[in-house]
């Protein structure tokens, strides 16, 4: 008999901490979807042979951003993905795994998933047509022939959502576009990409606390030598 009541308490006990658990789960859940929430999609292709290329450049912003937030990516559904807080908002970091050209199935996937305003989600991506050291937020654009930026219009089936373009230089010849693009920085590229990288990542907290139109009048008037405000 007392064999038997105490299988019964060791069972009971069980049920109580597995509903426990899931009720604090249900709760935390309920928790977020009431908080402001963020996303930022840095564009990029996965695999080695990308690494430190030039149309990675949103990768690297990412990566960075986890870097001096003290972050881990983990992977998940169509990429890698970790998040932090600042100033009582939930901040979202995505790097899509799904290569560039079909970026829009990991944006659609996690932009319907976290529940996030059109507004809240930003794509970091490259722009040959601007300077190593230039960059620009805006509102709303074309793809302007950029694979991932062009599938992400095709599958959300629109073109106003916040980007942000950073310059990776056109230092190539006539048909020689695609070579660049994905060829590897140069150590002088590289070495001068560094204060940009850091100052988007400043950016990026600043979109995600005083709003895109704030911030594009903080950032957009800049010139690659201001001092950071």
């Amino acid at each position: 008999m007392e064999f038997e009541y105490g299988w019964i308490m060791i069972w009971f006990d069980k049920v109580r901490r597995f509903y426990l658990k899931f009720f604090i789960a249900q709760v935390e859940s309920k928790k977020k979807d009431h908080q402001v929430k963020y996303l930022i999609i840095g564009l990029g292709n996965i695999g080695a042979e990308y690494e430190n290329t030039r149309h990675n450049i949103g990768f690297d912003v990412m990566d960075r951003l986890a870097r001096q937030e003290n972050l881990t990516f983990k992977s998940d559904q169509f990429g890698s993905l970790t998040e932090f807080k600042h100033k009582g908002r939930i901040i979202y970091l995505l790097k899509p795994s799904t290569y560039m050209n079909l970026s829009g199935k990991a944006v659609r996937y996690w932009v319907q998933k976290l529940k996030i305003p059109d507004s809240n989600w930003l794509i970091v991506v490259d722009e040959f047509q601007f300077d190593i050291g230039v960059f620009k937020l805006l509102k709303k654009g074309t793809s302007g022939g950029h694979n991932g930026l062009k599938s992400i219009e095709d599958i959300l089936q629109t073109s106003t959502y916040p980007r942000l373009r950073i310059g990776i230089g056109h230092d190539f010849r006539p048909g020689q576009q695609v070579e660049y693009v994905l060829g590897k920085w140069s150590r002088d590229q590289w070495d001068a990409m560094q204060p940009t990288i850091d100052e988007v990542c400043d950016l990026i907290r600043a979109f995600t606390s005083v709003g895109l139109d704030r911030t594009m009048n903080l950032y957009n008037k800049r010139k690659p030598t201001d001092e950071k405000l």
